[in-house]
């Protein structure tokens, strides 16, 4: 009995806190994909998915990949959990896209603020992050098309690198749970 709720309680975990999909970087995610899986906004982490963390610098590839999406009619919307509104700001003005600072992810609450900002259905959404406790896990809450995103950099915020290595250990565990998982190719 005792490793049935074990199993249950694990298979539990996986669904909220699997990624749908995996990307090194966030080039591997082009319009034609999204458009596949009827996607038609996305959600953005800012650090380590966007930029280097504690940095406002798009790389020109990141630049390019943005503006192809943009053209393809993907909508985007930043969210982060920056305490400081001033580089989410600078970042989101720069380029363009509305976004939420100070999101306290995985709360759902910027979740759906950035689907009321882009007037779109859950299953309508995507979210790109590079972290499983807040991106990922915030995304499923909702529903959301979840994709983990490799970090940009190994360099982090001191407490995301905690839950790294907790996401290190979850990841173990959850790769013997058997749940669905989906392709991007």
């Amino acid at each position: 009995m005792a490793a049935d709720s074990s199993f249950a309680i694990l298979q539990f975990v996986a669904r909220y806190v699997r990624p749908r999909a995996r990307v090194d970087s966030l080039a591997q995610l082009s319009p034609e994909l999204l458009s596949q899986r009827g996607i038609r906004g996305l959600i953005l982490d800012l650090d380590n998915t966007l930029v280097p963390w504690n940095t406002t610098r798009l790389t020109p590839e990141t630049r390019a990949w943005l503006e192809t999406v943009r053209e393809h009619g993907v909508q985007l919307c930043i969210i982060s959990n920056s305490a400081g509104d001033s580089r989410v700001q600078f970042v989101g003005e720069s380029l363009g896209i509305p976004y939420v600072s100070k999101a306290v992810k995985p709360s759902q609450r910027a979740f759906r603020l950035a689907l009321a900002e882009m007037n779109l259905s859950a299953e309508q959404v995507a979210v790109a992050g590079d972290q499983l406790f807040t991106d990922v896990l915030g995304g499923n809450r909702l529903g959301l098309f979840t994709v983990l995103v490799t970090p940009i950099t190994r360099k982090d915020f001191i407490a995301t690198k905690v839950m790294r290595f907790l996401e290190r250990l979850i990841g173990a565990v959850l790769r013997r749970v058997p749940v669905e998982t989906e392709s991007l190719t």
